[in-house]
């Protein structure tokens, strides 16, 4: 059966390659899961229905078989339980699997979501100049912390898992920084989970996707 993604059809250039529908569509790929999409823009107004799907108008959210969802997490889970590939069944394997999962979105991604907002959102307010440099040294503990875990392991759990889906995604929003460039076993990490043809598929299905001005729903 065919599962639907919404994503949207234009973000700024920047944001290409980073919209989190990518995240649904590479655990889709994973499996060798079908998918359709469907777009909205991410220009206001938003189309109202969307709003009872998803509170703040954001995406993905996803429609399988009568179950609708929305958070990526959430989804990722979803999808995690169709398959073996993404989620062990047994129960230690399983529980470390979504620790990580839950790790990546709520020890990580927080740290690197500010930073995108102190270093292009709000780059010229005094706020923000103020708060880089205690922000840079708090997320360079927490990924120290990361690299020792995830030790010489080529993935996190050992063998790929939809943690690795959500981590590698979530250290990608550190592009261009030396955060994970100056870890050598972070960036290593990230450059094997983006060498997966199932990232690489989700990824050109993501770009091809986009128009290239904003267009109303």
């Amino acid at each position: 059966m065919t599962i639907e993604i919404t994503g949207f059809n234009w973000v700024p250039d920047f944001a290409r390659g980073y919209v989190r529908d990518l995240r649904p569509r590479w655990a889709c790929e994973e499996i060798g899961q079908p998918y359709t999409t469907r777009l909205i823009s991410p220009v206001p107004p938003k189309p109202a229905y969307y709003f009872d799907e998803q509170p703040w108008g954001q995406v993905p959210v996803l429609h399988d078989a009568g179950i609708q969802l929305f958070e990526s997490g959430a989804i990722l889970l979803h999808l995690a339980e169709k398959d073996t590939r993404l989620l062990s069944r047994d129960p230690q394997q399983r529980a470390t699997t979504l620790a990580w999962l839950f790790a990546s979105l709520n020890s990580v991604e927080p740290g690197l979501f500010e930073l995108g907002n102190v270093t292009l959102f709000s780059k010229d307010e005094e706020w923000a100049k103020l708060r880089k440099p205690s922000l840079i040294e708090d997320i360079g503990k927490r990924l120290d912390r990361l690299a020792d875990a995830l030790g010489d392991r080529d993935w996190l759990v050992g063998e790929f898992s939809v943690a690795d889906i959500a981590m590698v995604t979530v250290l990608r929003n550190a592009d261009g920084s030396e955060l994970i460039s100056s870890r050598p076993a972070l960036a290593a990490y990230v450059e094997r989970g983006m060498a997966r043809p199932g990232f690489r598929r989700a990824m050109d299905a993501q770009l091809a996707d986009f128009q290239p001005a904003p267009v109303a729903a």
